[in-house]
């Protein structure tokens, strides 16, 4: 396994009250868990650069880019992250979708009983515990 934690950006997408879970495609690293949209961050880019230009080109999507959660270390067994979440809004719908298989929109809540990737759990649980305090 690689020392270096590996630095990926991604995004809660909101409409309305509901937000967006993607799936990966099976075959990909943590294929058929479910996770936010969002990907690496490259040499010199910063993570919100960054998940504006994944969204861009994993689903077509333009994004306002809004409000940090806290970052979320996280080691899987093939290797260390840190996450950086974003809470996001987009004027637009998703079209096309490179990594992932399904998506659902619907409120945090119901989304808990998804397979997520550990990491992006923990995202959500953030999220829905900012909720409840900041309605």
């Amino acid at each position: 396994m690689d020392e270096t934690p590996l630095l990926v950006s991604c995004g809660i997408l909101q409409q309305g009250d509901k937000i967006l879970a993607l799936r990966r495609k099976d075959g990909n690293e943590l294929g058929g868990k479910w996770e936010f949209p969002g990907g690496k961050i490259e040499q010199g880019e910063t993570p919100e650069r960054c998940l504006e230009r994944e969204l861009e080109e994993e689903l077509g999507l333009r994004v306002t880019v809004g409000e940090a959660l806290p970052p979320v270390q996280y080691t899987y067994p093939h290797r260390a992250i840190i996450l950086y979440p974003y809470v996001c809004s987009s004027p637009s719908t998703i079209q096309i979708m490179k990594d992932h298989d399904d998506l659902i929109w619907d409120t945090p809540e119901q989304l808990r009983s998804l397979d997520w990737a550990e990491a992006d759990r923990l995202v959500l649980e953030t999220y829905i515990h900012r909720r409840s305090r900041h309605p």
